[in-house]
């Protein structure tokens, strides 16, 4: 069940007065001065502090500390600032007596402020598919499945976090990422002819989220059922004991309510992806929501294909299949060359006197005489009529291609496995290497260089780091088709998925 809202948790917030309150303009940018100097760890601030920080922006004219000052006080009043009293400059009772205060956030405001700066950056939804972090998830739940009740010291406490975080950043950026696909925008560029030069990159980006959905899902379902209540209510209880070793000067929550917060955490993460009994799991409806848009960026590409082709004759195309029905003797397979050709064909409502022969509804429709009905076009403009080939079967060159693929990709995965297996090499270090490894090579170079850590890692989670010679030294890198000459870079290598690298030489050695 979703968590229950108490009557606290219901309560009109005050502390958002301030956004939309008569002098707003005045109220916000004190606000957001003094999150900066928050920011920059000045946290008590005096009046003539934020006042001069104030005349520094240009944002009011005329604008006294007077003004300021009882500004100040209603923000206080709302509950955005803390207000106490200030008699350090104080030399006379009096002075000390006029109630000078020194200003500081609450916790309500520095989270509202948080949240007003991060609505300033939002452009769309945003958001993206990562499937590493199924990966995460799955290995931090066998960590703590493994290590049950005999967790190190803030151990525990890390495994929460980089779970919980995971978690919530791959339903977050997952859920917003699908829905940028449904925006307006989204719709009017699938309506482009632009739109086709997106359509494979997005078609894969979606299609590699859901086999990594499908494939390692089922090892982080595998490691929640296994996991207990007991396992689960000993390491929650782990987390809590960590959480409770940081020095804090201010508890809001005593250790029952953060266990129960902790509980409710937990249960949301195994509904995700288990279910319940009333309902499935969310991850099932994510599987399905992303097999959707790939259907819906698979049919905009064919509807702007097909308009970009509406024009061209298709004449020898017809001619084709007229000879292919010609020669087929079987009605039902010249019905399923029908259906796999044409599809479902649009309705029609074409007049004409219907002079049956038979008052049987047992005879079929196939078996009446026809209605003869001249149709003229729509359009009077004929226009003018393209030259194209007739349907070709690509069966064999499909499964040429698909050969010469494998072959190149088990060469790119048998080089850097040896990369992997030297673990540092130079440019200067090679022998003679074919053009594939070439090309390879340049490719590693290129997205390093392009990288501010000059590193990046592949998809079967090796890292690849590029370092430069200290004095520009360049070597010559002989390959096949010729010598090339470059700066001498030295490569390094370091598996850093270790799963998934194992699972990359194991279908290199099924090959």
């Amino acid at each position: 069940m979703d968590k229950i809202p108490n009557l606290q948790s219901l309560r009109g917030i005050t502390e958002l007065k301030y956004v939309n309150a008569e002098n707003v303009t005045r109220y916000r940018a004190i606000m957001h001065y003094v999150y900066q100097q928050y920011q920059k760890l000045n946290y008590w601030l005096k009046p003539e502090q934020i006042y001069e920080g104030l005349l520094e922006w240009d944002l009011h004219k005329n604008y006294t500390l007077e003004q300021c000052q009882i500004d100040l006080t209603q923000l206080a009043e709302w509950g955005n600032l803390t207000a106490q009293h200030d008699g350090e400059r104080a030399v006379t009772v009096e002075e000390y007596l006029r109630k000078k205060f020194r200003y500081l956030l609450t916790p309500y405001s520095i989270e509202i402020e948080r949240m007003l700066e991060s609505l300033e950056s939002i452009r769309g939804y945003g958001g993206s598919l990562e499937p590493t972090l199924f990966d995460t998830i799955s290995d931090t739940l066998f960590k703590i499945r493994e290590n049950a009740g005999e967790y190190e010291p803030a151990k525990a406490l890390e495994y929460w976090r980089v779970l919980f975080s995971s978690f919530q950043t791959l339903h977050e950026a997952s859920v917003d990422y699908i829905a940028s696909l449904q925006t307006g925008m989204a719709e009017d560029l699938m309506a482009t002819d632009s739109f086709l030069l997106y359509k494979d990159s997005i078609t894969h980006y979606l299609q590699d989220f859901i086999q990594a959905l499908q494939r390692r899902s089922y090892k982080i379902e595998g490691n929640l059922h296994q996991i207990t209540s007991g396992v689960r209510d000993l390491f929650l209880g782990a987390v809590v004991d960590d959480e409770w070793r940081i020095p804090k000067l201010e508890q809001l929550v005593t250790k029952e309510q953060y266990l129960n917060e902790l509980l409710d955490k937990w249960n949301s993460l195994s509904r995700w992806f288990l279910g319940d009994h009333d309902s499935i799991s969310d991850s099932v409806l994510l599987e399905r929501a992303t097999k959707e848009a790939i259907v819906k960026v698979v049919r905009s590409a064919v509807r702007i294909q097909e308009r970009k082709r509406s024009n061209i004759s298709r004449k020898q195309d017809l001619d084709y299949l007229g000879k292919w029905f010609y020669g087929i003797q079987d009605l039902d397979t010249a019905h399923k060359l029908s259906a796999y050709v044409f599809g479902l064909f649009s309705a029609r409502h074409l007049q004409g006197e219907d002079s049956r022969e038979s008052d049987s509804k047992e005879m079929s429709m196939w078996k009446e005489r026809a209605i003869p009905r001249t149709i003229r076009p729509r359009n009077r403009k004929r226009s003018e009529r393209h030259d194209i080939k007739a349907v070709i079967d690509n069966s064999t060159l499909k499964e040429q291609f698909r050969d010469a693929f494998l072959i190149k990709q088990k060469q790119e995965l048998e080089f850097l496995i040896r990369m992997v297996d030297t673990g540092s090499i130079s440019i200067s270090e090679f022998e003679t290497i074919r053009e594939l490894t070439r090309l390879q090579l340049l490719a590693w170079i290129s997205r390093c260089n392009a990288s501010s850590t000059n590193s990046f890692q592949t998809s079967e989670g090796v890292k690849i780091e590029l370092s430069h010679p200290p004095d520009k030294e360049r070597a010559l890198l002989h390959c096949e088709d010729g010598t090339l000459e470059l700066i001498n870079y030295r490569f390094r290598f370091v598996v850093i998925n270790r799963k998934a690298w194992t699972d990359q030489v194991a279908w290199f050695n099924e090959l």
